[in-house]
């Protein structure tokens, strides 16, 4: 059994019967775990350096699932043939290079036959969401949490016929906070999520409260330039910070009305 509650809520996520591809392995827990268990008939292991790789190959043949998982060794989904998989799980990186993966692969028609990505970004969330929404993938769940010492969000997309239509029920509606545009609104839920700024949650007030110490920081050291750019990313930055602790102080409210 898992016993990271990282990989444990990536893996709640994965459907039965899922196809797996897991990119960025390491030592194959998580194909391992969903095979093991039955949730996944087959899973493919995709590493792009050798020691990680090999480490995949030794707990694959320790759990003696050497028929049922194929460790390889890639760049991404590289790994893949078009229509091999229907479920990607990539965990462990940044944003931006979860993206870089999922473009390229889209690009080379890795993702065709795909129809459900786990990702759990380190950092960069807001990058991840605006690719799905950009690229027809509907966000169909997302959670957060602490491990550690450490906040961790995943992200669970579907595509279908109706995943624009749903991605635009899910980030339109009832606008987060009174006065917002609709495009202020949606910038807002693609950075600190349209579920979990629904949700309480002590992770999301530690993840955001965090986040508003860096950035406040960041406003004192522009206050020490006295160039138009920096009055100007000062004002964006007040903006920004103003809105965060909006949600924070609604998220605080629910959470006090459930205790």
């Amino acid at each position: 059994m898992l016993t990271s509650k990282r990989l444990s809520a990536i893996a709640d996520y994965v459907l039965e019967g899922s196809r797996l591809a897991d990119i960025g392995s390491d030592h194959a827990l998580l194909p391992v775990e969903l095979v093991g268990r039955g949730t996944c008939p087959s899973a493919i292991a995709g590493e792009v350096n050798d020691g990680p790789l090999e480490a995949a190959r030794r707990g694959i043949a320790a759990a003696g699932l050497a028929s049922s998982i194929e460790a390889r060794k890639g760049d991404g989904l590289e790994v893949l043939q078009p229509g091999e998989a229907d479920t990607v799980t990539i965990a462990g990186m940044g944003g931006a290079l979860i993206v870089s993966i999922l473009e390229a692969g889209r690009l080379g028609g890795k993702l065709d036959g795909v129809r459900q990505l786990v990702l759990q970004p380190n950092v960069g969330e807001e990058l991840v969401r605006a690719w799905l929404l950009e690229h027809g993938w509907h966000l169909a769940e997302e959670s957060i949490l602490e491990e550690d010492g450490k906040i961790y969000e995943v992200l669970h997309a579907l595509s279908s016929a109706e995943a624009r239509e749903r991605s635009e029920e899910l980030y339109g509606g009832e606008p987060l906070l009174p006065g917002l545009t609709s495009e202020e609104d949606r910038r807002l839920k693609l950075r600190m999520g349209p579920y979990l700024t629904r949700r309480p949650s002590e992770a999301f007030a530690r993840k955001w409260s965090s986040e508003l110490r860096k950035l406040r920081g960041i406003a004192l050291q522009l206050e020490r330039s006295d160039t138009e750019e920096a009055a100007a990313r000062k004002r964006e930055l007040a903006q920004v910070i103003d809105r965060i602790e909006e949600v924070l102080a609604c998220t605080r409210t629910d959470m006090s009305s459930l205790s």
